[in-house]
């Protein structure tokens, strides 16, 4: 039996179009996802809209739609997001639909009725930020600021239903110690523990400020103050709703591996944690927290504070799989980065323009010009063989090291190069057997090229195989001189274009 992997994205915030940040977070997942379906394990991939909350509910009347309109028509531009950049994944979550009400709910019974006293009702009084639905207490605002949106922040109270967060600090940081890879990076485990080093404060789980969420599921919530759920009860519980929760079915999946921007770790890291410790739920395999990607004058991508880049406009521009490349490849994943054009036209017109895309076209062109366009009786040369570091490309993915997986790949790729360089195969012609296992070597060198590149650039490893006249295969198929002597090929296409 296949073993099971589960992997979410954060759900994104539907008050604006989506933007770089969003794109690069569901690219990173999005080749991890299809890595692991790539060692056949059984994958679950979702991602989607946290659609509730405050902010949602006054930009709808900025625009004059009912909240159910305005997030309707927001969440078209996130499911376009996702098939123009050919992001596999398994659902699309809403928080808006029924079965993820019935799992709030379900989560919400547990935590009430424990009999534990984790939630109770009370005054909940702190610094709350709008842009981040989040109350901060003043120990973690500089000058009363957002730590996120700089903004200054104002005293609000009101009457809520509390969850006795405070209660699980101890089993979360004698987890957290117990298992290192639980935050990751580890600079973000670090800042976590510094944080936990002072008590919890109990949080709210419910608002009555606002009337756009989900109603509590008790009487007394309903009837006297109309209590909604609180943002992140609501939005955290949608990586169970994902995989079928409350129907026990969930466990074939659960616990999960969360990629999430690192301005939400503490939602993810203590919140969501003590939460699932209370409803008697496994936490999480691992939290990991990217970093941001800037602007190219290094200002965080931000819908509210108008910083941003539109991955539809790129699209126009540049091959999907050259954008997905440059987001993979140029920043390592956790740290910030900033994005610039010019940096992505340069990696496209060296590595996949010049590298691989010439790396191909040399190698079809030859097997058409000398092989009658099919694939030579042949045998990998054995030094073109250690030139492939498949051991230390699966140690990259499997810590998350995206961009040294893709940099040891195009290693190979530029091997192959010098290979070519080095046999000079149009000096060989006449010579059968010699020329047959140069050209055989490229082209089984290609075919596995394409087997690793395609949880990268999933469009590109399908042009190549449909060039090399073979079927995508999986990493138990990136072995040498498994090309079948005799396949025709397909017709020679130039993989990239370089830009201007």
């Amino acid at each position: 039996m296949a073993q099971s992997f589960f992997i979410t994205t954060a759900i994104d915030y539907p008050s604006g179009r989506p933007h770089l940040g969003h794109l690069y977070e569901k690219v990173c997942t999005d080749s991890i996802a299809r890595w692991h379906r790539l060692l056949g394990e059984t994958v679950h991939f979702s991602t989607g809209l946290d659609e509730h909350g405050e902010k949602i509910q006054r930009k709808a009347e900025e625009s004059e739609k009912s909240p159910e309109d305005f997030v309707n028509e927001m969440s078209k531009h996130f499911l376009e997001l996702c098939k123009t950049y050919d992001i596999s994944y398994d659902d699309f979550v809403r928080t808006t639909e029924k079965r993820h009400e019935a799992a709030v709910d379900d989560i919400f019974h547990k935590l009430w009725r424990n009999g534990k006293g984790d939630i109770y009702k009370g005054t909940y009084e702190g610094y709350y930020c709008f842009e981040c639905e989040t109350y901060y207490l003043e120990r973690d605002l500089t000058n009363k600021k957002c730590p996120v949106h700089g903004k200054l922040l104002l005293k609000a109270k009101e009457n809520t239903y509390l969850f006795k967060m405070s209660k699980y600090q101890d089993k979360l940081l004698k987890h957290i110690n117990k298992n290192p890879d639980f935050i990751l990076p580890r600079e973000r485990r670090t800042e976590i523990l510094s944080r936990l080093k002072e008590p919890l404060h109990d949080i709210s789980i419910s608002r009555t400020l606002f009337n756009w969420g989900l109603p509590l599921p008790i009487e007394e919530a309903r009837e006297q103050e109309k209590h909604v759920y609180y943002v992140w009860l609501d939005a955290l519980t949608n990586y169970l709703t994902t995989i079928g929760y409350p129907d026990s079915k969930y466990k074939k999946f659960w616990p999960a591996l969360h990629i999430v921007g690192k301005d939400i770790i503490w939602h993810h890291c203590v919140i969501w944690p003590c939460l699932l410790l209370s409803a008697g739920i496994e936490l999480p395999k691992t939290i990991f927290a990217h970093g941001f990607i800037r602007t190219e004058s290094g200002e965080k991508m931000s819908k509210s504070a108008g910083e941003v880049v539109d991955p539809a406009q790129l699209a126009e521009k540049y091959p999907i799989d050259a954008t997905r490349y440059f987001l993979l490849r140029e920043f390592p994943f956790g740290e910030d980065g900033n994005f610039s054009e010019e940096a992505l036209k340069t990696r496209m017109n060296s590595e996949l323009a010049n590298d691989l895309g010439n790396l191909l076209n040399r190698t079809m062109v030859m097997l058409g010009k000398y092989s009658s366009g099919k694939i030579p009786e042949g045998e990998t040369g054995r030094k073109l063989q250690k030139a492939l570091d498949l051991a230390r490309i699966q140690r990259h993915m499997k810590s998350l090291e995206l961009n040294n997986a893709l940099a040891e790949i195009f290693r190979f790729v530029a091997a192959a190069n010098a290979y070519i360089n080095e046999t000079e195969p149009w000096t060989l012609v006449g010579k059968g057997k010699e020329l047959g296992n140069i050209l055989y070597s490229l082209a089984d060198s290609l075919r596995i090229i394409s087997i690793l590149l395609s949880p990268f650039m999933p469009s590109t490893s399908e042009k190549i195989n449909s060039q090399l006249g073979v079927k995508a295969g999986m990493l138990s198929d990136a072995k040498f001189n498994l090309l079948k002597a005799g396949t025709k090929i397909g017709k020679a296409e130039i993989l990239f274009r370089k830009a201007e």
